[in-house]
């Protein structure tokens, strides 16, 4: 019988993955300008728990890792548009599937974090 060949963390891939999307807010962030570009402001309103200075880092580091895209609009007053690259759009697609997951599971998930003791 042939033994089946699994990855360990250091080649698997999930290092650099994790590196681009560390922490919880880049995943939301990026989930929600997948329809379409956003503005700063949308951002606020839909990444619920979010500060102004974390958006703000993400969002740099998101332009950085090459996801996102940022567009200024010379316009009074200005505008700035962010939107996911086709790299991101890639990644954007590798989420769905824990997206899937988290609704799946979500109420299970919830319940446990209850049961928690403070």
């Amino acid at each position: 019988m042939k033994e089946q060949h699994h990855s360990t963390c250091d080649t698997c891939g999930l290092i650099p993955a994790l590196e681009v999307i560390g922490g919880k807010w880049k995943a939301l962030i990026l989930w929600e300008m997948h329809t379409r570009p956003r503005r700063f402001g949308a951002f606020k309103r839909l990444v619920p728990g979010i500060s102004e200075k974390m958006l703000i880092q993400a969002l740099r580091e998101m332009e950085r890792d090459g996801i996102v895209h940022r567009e200024v609009f010379h316009e009074v007053p200005p505008r700035v548009e962010y939107s996911v690259t086709e790299f991101g759009a890639t990644l954007n697609a590798a989420l769905e599937p824990l997206c899937s997951w988290g609704e799946q599971h979500m109420e299970r998930i919830a319940r446990l974090h209850q049961e928690e003791p403070a």
